[in-house]
């Protein structure tokens, strides 16, 4: 296992910005795998004669509790064992499963090979928010974490086009094959190329601080960062934006193609190219405006989601009243491209407000909020509403549950200024701008 101590503290601008493109594939991998169940769900519903609630399922708690569960595990270990060993394993394992949901002959099968995927997959992110932090600077990494968070409006965007058209051509069982391969390839690179860096060599501590060298163990890093009331909120805003998020990227293929009548090949063709382009700009231009706003007042953390969930409020009701599947499109592209905003800022406050010694398990921690609220219950939310209104609105019932999905993108908004409220008053992230 290599030493934290194999890597210098200072590494050349290239090597580190080859380690965050490279994670970043990583993460468009973990993303790709995790939502073609939204894109392939019409002829796995018809295949498997699946309800709404189990497709919502699917995509969110049955993969949820297994994703964030051991997501806090992992953490623990990876900030006291080597993390590109734990990066490369966990993309290993949550290939080989996404290959196996190609075999699924039933709901229960299906349910427990994305377990799997979700086991794996809780691996992925945590170390990779650890690693990213000690190769930049903490007035850098809003914009190292926002490249790392591309994988989000990629990997969706070509689970779409692939994973759409591999189904179109050749089954949606195929597309799941497909799909698995590159993983295990990607787990071999990444042990070859990304090295381990010394934890915390970049850090800005506070006057009289010194530097923890022990790791917490999981109750103390749960009770640590519960008891922040800055990490608490950030991570419950974060949440509820995720819900709204997960929600959509769940929802919206099977809302095009049933209630505005869209083809699946016409979801791989525009839909994708929509969710790529939108989800990368606002993906990473909220992590660039972010670093440089929040020189001036960390509160832009936070209010720079706020704002981008305002915006979006006219355009869901777009969605639902759009006569015409363009005019949907068009109006799918605005929250795809401001629903994003919240999670360079959500992670750049994490890892600039704890020690280098817990800030793989905080950003488990903070996965743990966020997916078992957005992940676990968003997906669900939408496809429970339209099973109940599915008796009465047919093929329409998905309508009613996008319909009861912007209350909270109001409570969403209500959070982000409630945490902005709380990051002006943390003396961490204040020492961060001295």
């Amino acid at each position: 296992m290599t030493s934290d101590a194999a890597v210098p503290a200072k590494v050349s601008g290239g090597y580190r910005y080859l380690v965050v493109w490279l994670l970043a594939v990583v993460y468009t991998l973990n993303f790709l795998d995790r939502q073609i169940v939204s894109i392939l769900a019409e002829p796995i519903r018809t295949d498997l004669g699946l309800t709404d609630t189990q497709l919502g399922m699917l995509s969110g708690i049955v993969f949820a509790l297994f994703y964030t569960g051991f997501g806090i595990p992992i953490g623990w270990l990876a900030d006291r064992a080597n993390r590109v060993w734990i990066i490369s394993g966990a993309c290993a394992l949550w290939s080989l499963f996404t290959a196996l949901c190609g075999t699924a002959t039933n709901f229960v099968q299906l349910a427990l090979f994305r377990m799997g995927v979700g086991i794996g997959e809780a691996g992925g992110s945590p170390p990779s928010y650890s690693l990213i932090s000690d190769y930049f600077k903490p007035e850098e990494r809003g914009t190292a974490l926002a490249i790392y968070s591309l994988g989000v409006p990629v990997g969706s965007m070509l689970g779409s086009a692939l994973g759409g058209w591999i189904a179109v051509e050749h089954g949606w069982r195929i597309a799941f094959f497909v799909m698995g391969v590159p993983g295990i390839v990607l787990a071999a690179l990444v042990m070859l190329v990304v090295r381990e860096p010394k934890r915390g060599a970049l850090d800005i501590l506070p006057a009289g601080q010194v530097a923890q060298e022990k790791p917490p163990s999981i109750a103390q890093a749960f009770a640590g960062f519960f008891g922040n009331r800055t990490l608490l909120l950030t991570a419950l805003a974060a949440g509820l934006s995720a819900f709204v998020g997960y929600a959509a990227l769940t929802w919206n293929p099977p809302f095009l193609i049933r209630v505005k009548g869209m083809n699946l090949a016409q979801v791989a063709a525009y839909y994708s190219l929509v969710l790529g382009i939108t989800g990368m700009i606002g993906t990473f231009g909220a992590g660039w405006l972010v670093d440089r706003l929040s020189r001036r007042d960390a509160r832009w953390f936070a209010w720079l989601p706020a704002i981008a969930f305002v915006l979006t409020v006219p355009f869901w009701f777009g969605l639902i009243y759009a006569p015409t599947w363009q005019i949907a499109l068009i109006c799918v592209a605005i929250p795809a491209l401001l629903n994003n905003c919240y999670l360079a800022p959500a992670l750049a406050v994490v890892q600039n407000s704890v020690p280098a010694n817990r800030r793989t398990i905080s950003g488990a921690v903070l996965l743990f909020v966020l997916n078992l609220i957005g992940l676990g219950i968003g997906p669900v939310y939408v496809g429970r509403i339209s099973d109940a209104a599915k008796a009465e609105y047919g093929d329409q019932s998905l309508a009613i549950g996008f319909l009861w999905l912007i209350p909270i993108v109001f409570l969403t908004i209500g959070a982000h200024l409630t945490a902005a409220w709380s990051i002006g008053r943390d003396r961490k992230l204040a020492a961060l701008r001295a």
